[in-house]
């Protein structure tokens, strides 16, 4: 018997698949962030962004602009926010890679300016001048 932890996006079910290609998958973020939050998979299991083959990292960007296409039709957000966390130190707890498409909408935040930079919020707000930071 194995103790290896079950992949969740390993044999995914097919009900929950809203686009495929050879290469990659679609499906809706189970624990979404916004209304229409979708995941962009790569059907083998790798970890990293960095070890797709140049026609999996194609079938990912085809996919992804499916996946955009078809919430902008659907949804209409204002706009989104395209995140990959890769590796442990950078928030990734599922050890398979996977695209995060996330639609935003006017007014879900009070103020949207710097986007992901908000995973450190003491340097997020370059705009005000206070934190900037010189490049090393």
């Amino acid at each position: 018997m194995s103790t290896a932890p079950i992949c969740p996006f390993c044999g995914l079910p097919p009900q929950r698949v809203l686009h495929e290609n050879a290469w990659a998958l679609v499906v809706r973020d189970a624990y979404p962030v916004s209304p229409g939050h979708t995941l962009v998979i790569p059907r083998r299991h790798i970890a990293s962004f960095f070890d797709l083959s140049t026609d999996e990292h194609g079938a990912l960007v085809d996919l992804l602009r499916v996946a955009r296409e078809e919430l902008s039709r659907e949804r209409q957000p204002a706009a989104y926010n395209i995140g990959i966390n890769d590796g442990a130190a950078a928030g990734q707890t599922v050890p398979h890679l996977h695209v995060h498409l996330i639609p935003r909408y006017t007014g879900d935040r009070a103020d949207p300016r710097g986007g992901v930079r908000w995973i450190f919020p003491e340097l997020a707000d370059y705009w005000s001048g206070p934190n900037l930071v010189s490049p090393s």
